[in-house]
């Protein structure tokens, strides 16, 4: 499949705490689709989840009801609080690395993002997992993806699915983007 009929406009990308680095994979579909737009937050390293959940809403108004939000790690977590609030029409999310904030890994520089909201979701969400993820377990994203109403894909010991796991552009991951899209 060539990458550049994988997804037309409307997609926002959002990296999980620190941002995400130049060979993780959000910003490599970043650079290949220009139409990507990366959702920036006030404090990549200090996040509070009211002012993440700020900037979605704002970025999402913006973007339009047929966007498709790609969260990693943190920012996951931050979609699950916006959509636990009213807020503006998607059509999509694709949920990868969901950390537990009750997990030895999390991090304590994160505000506010405990106790994920478990409630079904408005739109159609795709749960990624990895079996080796340490800021996660399978168990605590199976519980998520269920409480959300979401499909869950596991895909082998992957890490946290960050640069670190050697996705590069990860082309199954663009895949289960294209099918929140189709």
């Amino acid at each position: 499949m060539e990458s550049d009929s994988v997804v037309s406009a409307n997609v926002l990308i959002l990296p999980g705490i620190g941002n995400s680095g130049p060979l993780h994979w959000q910003s490599l579909w970043e650079q290949a689709h220009p139409e990507f737009v990366r959702v920036h937050q006030r404090d990549w390293d200090q996040p509070v989840c009211a002012d993440w959940v700020a900037t979605i809403e704002a970025a999402v108004s913006r973007a339009g009801p047929d966007v498709v939000l790609v969260a990693h790690s943190l920012g996951c977590l931050a979609i699950a609080h916006w959509a636990a609030m009213p807020h503006s029409q998607v059509r999509g999310a694709l949920l990868v690395a969901v950390p537990d904030p009750g997990g030895p890994a999390f991090p304590v520089e994160a505000s506010g993002f405990g106790e994920p909201p478990e409630m079904p979701f408005a739109f159609k969400s795709t749960v990624v997992v990895s079996d080796d993820d340490p800021y996660g377990t399978t168990a605590f994203s199976a519980q998520c993806a269920k409480a959300w109403g979401s499909r869950m894909v596991r895909i082998g010991n992957c890490g946290h699915i960050n640069a670190e796991s050697g996705l590069g552009e990860w082309p199954a991951g663009l895949e289960l983007l294209r099918e929140l899209r189709g």
